[in-house]
């Protein structure tokens, strides 16, 4: 329990930031998340799948607050919602399969390359122009899968790669960054339930007080800290320090992504 004022203080600053630009907190709190588990002296080939299944348990609160506030703003379509999660579902819990069975090299790999890919993309403020139509219930699925496998992957909601889609499929801006926050609740859902399955088979490596992949203490403290700086973040949305604070972040993914990266080397 030593550790829990770092958790406390990571889910504090995830949490602001979360509410202050309607980011996900995943990205960083799996780097921090491999950096104390390390220093706890867990298993070093289970490190990254600790920190991307705990970190997908606390998105499911994130997310079901998120959708709540999105739903009374009439943000969300749910046509949209119902058509992609059942390829929801079966990529994220197939990603959290696939996670399992890769070694954590790999996974680090694939995390940092994605990291910078969100860096990039919020410092770009990228958005696509709207040139295609939403495709039918089979491309729906489709598309779920393959945004369920990569989310589950790097453990996010799911909102940096379905905003993209749904703004290139010509849907509005602010009903696509609204179906993306439901969307990331059945990503967290099928993404937790998959990394706690795998993790039993790896229980006998695992700490003391783990769920499968998620570690109960660091969860825990993360999302009581998230829940309660949120709205703080959220308030602060349009204040005209905002811009400043995006640049921040974006350049603490950066140093993130290096660091990470040159542990691999």
């Amino acid at each position: 329990m030593e550790w829990w004022l770092i958790y406390l203080l990571t889910g504090a600053f995830v949490g602001f930031f979360a509410g202050l630009l309607g980011i996900g907190g995943g990205l960083i709190i799996v780097p921090v998340l491999i950096s104390i588990f390390t220093a706890q002296g867990f298993p070093a080939d289970r490190v990254i799948h600790l920190a991307l299944g705990t970190t997908m348990a606390t998105i499911i609160f994130t997310s079901a607050a998120s959708l709540r506030t999105h739903h009374r703003h009439h943000a969300v379509d749910w046509q949209i919602v119902k058509n992609i999660t059942l390829g929801i579902f079966v990529g994220t819990f197939g990603g959290a399969a696939l996670a399992s069975s890769m070694t954590g090299q790999l996974l680090s790999i694939i995390f940092v390359i994605f990291i910078f890919y969100a860096a990039t993309q919020m410092l770009l403020q990228f958005r696509p122009s709207p040139i295609f139509q939403l495709p039918g219930k089979i491309g729906m699925f489709l598309v779920g899968s393959i945004i369920g496998t990569l989310s589950s992957l790097v453990a996010i909601g799911g909102g940096l790669l379905s905003v993209p889609f749904l703004t290139l499929c010509n849907v509005k801006l602010q009903h696509a960054i609204g179906t993306a926050a439901a969307i990331g609740f059945p990503i967290a859902l099928a993404g937790t339930v998959g990394y706690i399955a795998n993790g039993y088979l790896q229980s006998e490596t695992l700490p003391e007080h783990s769920l499968g992949y998620v570690y109960l203490p660091a969860l825990v403290w993360l999302v009581l800290a998230s829940m309660l700086t949120a709205p703080l973040g959220a308030k602060l949305t349009h204040s005209t320090k905002t811009a400043i604070l995006r640049t921040i972040f974006v350049v603490l993914l950066y140093g993130l992504g290096i660091r990470m990266l040159m542990s691999l080397i």
